[in-house]
This record gives structure tokens, C-alpha cells and sequence, in this order.
């Protein structure tokens, strides 16, 4: 068992809401970093592959929480890909199918959306709720590091969301279509 005393000391408190304007306390590279010289090698590898886009084909990391996460992520990308797929009328046989009512569930809610980025936070909301579920109540454990990076992750994404700068890029986008149409 790894005694990760001196490395959770160092990480300061995160706070994961959707203020984009409030900067982080560390990044994920500096996290990572400090994963690779307070761990095993083989957490710190782990901890380097720490990631919030699952393989389709689950793979054992050989941590339980972490195979957990990537499931429950799994299921939700799967479910998101589905429903989209159906509104868009396209074809879904090659998509593996998510088999987790609650994510189902969320999928459908954010889809359900008029804002992609009220359903962007939605879903973050969600997951951060999945990860407080399946995080471990020992706080200095390999597994607390995991989620603690995941998190870092989810904050540093939600980070990027700018209304301004998504709704500059929208008209731009838009603009073209038009131009090339004219």
C-alpha cells in the first residue's frame, strides 16, 4: 500500500464550477508531474493515463475505481452517440449499446437541451456526481489521487467553455455557410 501523504498535501483544494473566468490552483501537467515523484511507478504511469475519453472496448488499468469511471463514462458517450445518432436518423449498428439506465437517463436530458452549453453542464455536473459516488473515503489513497486528477480534468474542460468566444466562433461559422451559399 502507498503512503501518499506528502503528495495529497500538496494538492490544493479545487473548486469545479462553471466560472470560466476563476483560474485553476494547478494544472493538469503540473498534477501529473507530481504524480510521477510521489508514486509507484506503476500509479504514476496510471496517473499519466488518466483521461475523460474512455476506449470503446473497455481495457482493465488494473485499478478498480478507474475501471469503474471509464464504464460509467463509456456508458455515457455510448448512450450520447445513440440518441444523437436517432434524432439524426443515421445508422447505429456498429455502436456498441450503453447498458446503463442511469446514463440513458442523463443522455436524454442533455440532449434534450436548447443550450449545448447548459447541456455541456449538465453532463459535467453529472459526472462529478459519479465520481463523488465511486471515489474512495480514504483520502490518501492511490484511487483519491485518480479522482482528484479526474476532477482536475472535468474543471480544466469546463474551463474552455466561453459564452462569448463560443458565440463569436458560432457567427463566423455561420458567416461562411452563408458566404459560400451567396
Amino acid at each position: 500500500m502507498e503512503h501518499l501523504y506528502y503528495l495529497v498535501a500538496q494538492l490544493p483544494a479545487i473548486s469545479v464550477n462553471d466560472d470560466s473566468s476563476q483560474k485553476l490552483p494547478l494544472t493538469v501537467g503540473y498534477f501529473k508531474d507530481l504524480c510521477s515523484r510521489f508514486m509507484s511507478e506503476k500509479s504514476a504511469k496510471l496517473a499519466e493515463k488518466l483521461t475523460l475519453e474512455p476506449p470503446v472496448e473497455p481495457v482493465s488499468t488494473g485499478s478498480v475505481f478507474l475501471d469503474e469511471w471509464y464504464e460509467k463514462e463509456r456508458c455515457l458517450r455510448l448512450a450520447l452517440a445513440q440518441i444523437r445518432a436517432l434524432k439524426m436518423k443515421k445508422d447505429i449498428k456498429d455502436l456498441p449499446s450503453a447498458s446503463d439506465g442511469e446514463s440513458i437517463q442523463a443522455a436524454r436530458t442533455a440532449t434534450g437541451m436548447d443550450s449545448p452549453l447548459a447541456a455541456e453542464q449538465y453532463l459535467n455536473q453529472y459526472r462529478l456526481g459519479i465520481l463523488d459516488r465511486i471515489s474512495p473515503l480514504d483520502n490518501f489513497s492511490v484511487d483519491a489521487v485518480y479522482s482528484y486528477g479526474l476532477k482536475l480534468m472535468l474543471a480544466e474542460r469546463m474551463k474552455k467553455f466561453n459564452k462569448d468566444e463560443g458565440l463569436a466562433s458560432y457567427h463566423k461559422i455561420y458567416d461562411e455557410i452563408l458566404g459560400e451559399k451567396k
